[in-house]
């Protein structure tokens, strides 16, 4: 069984980083370059944290499997990062967002790594506006905020449309900075297949060249993943098709712990699903929800009408009806719930009747076309280009789509997985959001990770390590890690199936949706686990993966990644299956109020699930971390 140490500082919430940063244990500057530490991944988190640990002195190689860090996926992230700075005098503070933070999670996550996150959000603009980030601005100069939803304050920095795509410029220049100055090593193109464990301790990395098909061993004192989330494993995402679980998946097969994998975040404003031949969905940002009304004709019979010839007496904007506190900025699991119930009474918008209506014909009366324009415009041209259809005129159709993992790999306060050596970053790890995420808060936990968590906490773990014990390569760790990674690249191969790699993903994404989307039953997830294993066995006879191993072969990249998701899927049901109750993103149909709402059951799981893998076709040993709150209490989550 794990050990599952948290290691929460001791003493008030307010005061454990503080005291926490003053306590742990240093590397010595002149013996920093002596270690040398391996970050996969390098969007905001994992660009943040090289480029900051290279600044300190330690020797860093970043792998990347993009052509260049500035196409990871953290670009998409639209709308804007949360900080506590109170620029608006609305009420705001460090309290506030811890606070909101743990309610929007349904208070699912651990209160020490929230309260955390919350101080160092303020310095977080800081070094980004340093950076040179183009923050929108009020007429005085002052950085300006707008809302998003769970929160009733002002804290979001933006860049208009394009807020995810800015910091990351921002990260990515920190880390050429670096890269020319010598202290990273980059490496792109270049994928993570396994982890390799000595001595019960993270110690390096199996990596294929995705050109050349080249596999290698890279040995370190420490590894960082940041490589993202999983949602891909639903197939129809808000992901970038390159998404993919593959790094802590083999992680969590080498011993990592994998925390509540069933967390998973169904976004409420994306353009609806038009076809089988989408690869992928279009988020329109949450920003939109400050002035867009979202609404759905009272009568059934209204649903194909065009929007402009419904009389406002027969809409019904839903959200301000439901939740009149927080109207169309509710919660993200709460706005996805919604959006289905109405669309579920036969309400829906458009041919499928899958869909809502985020209608701005309000906000142009009250700030003109060019007013809407200048806060939105990229976003609009964007909803323009897929449908064709022109937002400033009719209202955007939108529905609820998989967008972020609340779960993953299982990490303490220093953000140290249970295996030692082993860190994880940003949206791969579990420890920020519990079951739910708010709005802006992925690019502030990955940047915060990145810039002012690790460049701490590393510390702490690599001056227990002796400078220069770091591994050879010729250890017979390293060869074993690369033997089963060659034995599994030969594996797909010799298949020579008929079927393509996408034919199983999406059976696998509609397995996911269908039985473990947005809302979740007993019999379903039990029927979802019957069916999983019985594609997961038709995939390894019937797969078809040309080529070879031995050059560019991006059919081969994505089995290895689609043959993860077929593991993890499982896994993921397994654990919803378990979990019962409702809270944020995880809604069991059995566990709900009369009025639909989450029906959380404290006494029996507020707790983590941390998954531990027990070897190949046996079930999975769940341990629990018990989640203690100190500064807050645990109650029914209400906006209304």
């Amino acid at each position: 069984m794990a050990q599952l140490d948290s290691k929460i500082p001791p003493g008030p919430l307010a005061d454990k980083w503080r005291r926490h940063k003053a306590d742990i244990k240093l590397v010595n500057p002149a013996n920093k370059r002596k270690y040398e530490i391996i970050v996969v991944g390098a969007g905001l988190a994992g660009a943040s944290a090289a480029a900051t640990l290279a600044e300190l002195g330690y020797q860093v190689k970043n792998f990347v499997f993009h052509d260049s860090p500035r196409r990871a996926h953290s670009i998409a992230a639209q709308g804007g990062i949360n900080a506590a700075k109170n620029y608006q005098n609305d009420g705001d503070s460090v309290h506030r967002l811890f606070y909101d933070t743990i309610k929007g999670g349904d208070y699912r996550s651990r209160e020490a790594n929230v309260h955390r996150l919350a101080e160092v959000s303020v310095n977080i603009i800081d070094q980004c506006a340093a950076q040179g980030v183009p923050f929108a601005r009020e007429y005085g100069g002052l950085l300006a905020n707008r809302s998003f939803g769970g929160a009733q304050v002002s804290r979001t920095f933006y860049a208009r449309g394009q807020t995810g795509q800015q910091l990351l410029l921002g990260a990515y220049s920190a880390l050429s900075r670096m890269v020319g100055a010598g202290g990273v090593q980059l490496f792109t193109q270049s994928e993570m297949l396994d982890l390799v464990v000595i001595g019960g301790h993270a110690k390096g990395l199996i990596v294929r060249d995705l050109v050349t098909g080249g596999i290698s061993r890279h040995a370190a004192d420490a590894v960082i993943l940041a490589t993202g989330g999983y949602g891909n494993v639903f197939n129809l995402s808000t992901y970038a098709r390159g998404s993919n679980a593959t790094a802590i998946w083999r992680a969590y097969k080498r011993g990592a712990c994998l925390a509540n994998p069933c967390f998973t975040q169904i976004h409420p404003t994306c353009i609806p699903v038009t076809g089988d031949y989408q690869s992928k969905l279009t988020l329109m940002s949450e920003s939109l929800r400050n002035d867009g009304r979202i609404w759905v004709p009272r009568k059934k019979e209204d649903r194909l009408k065009n929007p402009a010839d419904i009389p406002e007496a027969d809409r019904d904007y839903y959200l301000e009806r439901m939740y009149p506190s927080f109207g169309n900025l509710a919660p993200r699991d709460i706005a996805s719930r919604a959006a289905k119930r109405v669309c579920d009474e036969g309400r829906g918008a458009g041919e499928s009747g899958l869909g809502v209506y985020l209608d701005f014909s309000d906000a142009i009366k009250r700030l003109g076309e060019a007013g809407v324009r200048e806060r939105y415009g990229n976003l609009f041209d964007i909803y323009h280009e897929i449908t064709n259809e022109n937002a400033y005129r009719t209202p955007m159709r939108i529905y609820p789509a998989m967008h972020y993992t609340m779960g993953g790999l299982w990490v303490d306060y220093n953000l140290m997985s249970n295996l030692p050596g082993l860190f994880v970053l940003g949206e791969a790890n579990f420890s920020d959001h519990g079951a739910n995420r708010l709005g802006a808060s992925a690019l502030m936990q990955g940047l915060a990770d990145g810039y002012f968590v690790i460049p701490y906490t590393i510390g702490d773990y690599l001056a227990t390590q002796k400078s220069g014990s770091r591994p050879s390569t010729d250890a017979p760790e390293f060869k074993q890690a690369e033997e089963n990674i060659r034995g599994i690249v030969a594996r797909l191969l010799a298949v020579k199936g008929r079927e393509p790699v996408s034919h199983f993903h999406k059976r696998l994404g509609k397995i996911m949706w269908e039985l473990c989307g947005m809302a979740r039953t007993k019999a379903g997830l039990e029927k979802a686990l019957r069916e999983i294993p019985a594609l997961r066995e038709e995939f390894w006879k019937k797969v078809n993966v040309p080529g070879d191993g031995g050059t560019l072969n991006q059919s081969l990249e994505c089995a290895g990644r689609v043959a993860d998701f077929l593991e993890l899927g499982e896994l993921l049901c397994l654990d919803a299956l378990e979990r019962e109750e409702s809270c944020g993103g995880h809604f069991r149909e059995e566990h709900q109020y009369p009025d639909g709402e989450c029906k959380r059951d404290d006494e029996k799981f507020a707790h983590v699930a941390a998954w531990e893998f027990q070897g190949e076709g046996k079930k999975p040993l769940r341990n629990i971390e018990p989640l203690n709150y100190e500064a807050v209490k645990m109650s029914v989550r209400n906006y209304k």
